[in-house]
């Protein structure tokens, strides 16, 4: 039994099922989240036929290691940025053998916000076919798993969006 409702279940079993039928490999890269988009995709049987891997890059260090994100511009934008964001999910895709990626940066909180970047920030970018599509969403405080859970929503549904480009 998962924790994820019946709802998304069905979302990303059909994402599952049409990236299957594109040969289309999907890759994560997740700060806020913590793993949890590509703990969603996971749930579904037949999804290692599509899902490529997950990175879980919940500090800078990770960032710059793993997605080979330059450490000047995290220090420059902030992690929770949207250069930030679209930089992840490029080096989600350069760093695995996926086509399309979705990256998820933000601040759940309860504490970390400051006025510019308060408590239900998160940005996100999908990457696929050279293209790198960017979202922002302020959610405000819904509390931290809601929050969270809010952002496997948001990258559910970039994920569906460009698997249609």
């Amino acid at each position: 039994m998962s924790g994820f409702d019946d709802a998304l279940l069905k979302r990303a079993a059909l994402l599952i099922e049409r990236a299957g039928a594109r040969g289309t490999r999907i890759a994560t890269a997740e700060s806020c989240t913590g793993g949890l988009v590509a703990a969603l995709l996971t749930e579904i049987p037949g999804s290692s036929k599509v899902v490529d891997r997950g990175f879980v890059t919940y500090s800078n260090a990770a960032k710059a290691e793993l997605l080979d994100i330059d450490p000047a511009l995290i220090e420059t934008e902030g992690a929770v940025s949207k250069l930030v964001a679209q930089a992840m999910a490029k080096g989600a895709l350069a760093a695995s053998r996926a086509q399309l990626s979705v990256s998820v940066t933000g601040v759940a909180g309860p504490g970390g916000g400051t006025e510019r970047k308060p408590v239900g920030l998160v940005h996100f970018a999908g990457a696929v076919d050279g293209h790198v599509h960017h979202v922002e969403k302020r959610f405000g405080d819904l509390g931290r798993a809601g929050i969270r859970n809010a952002s496997v929503e948001t990258a559910l549904g970039i994920l569906e969006q460009l698997l249609e480009r």
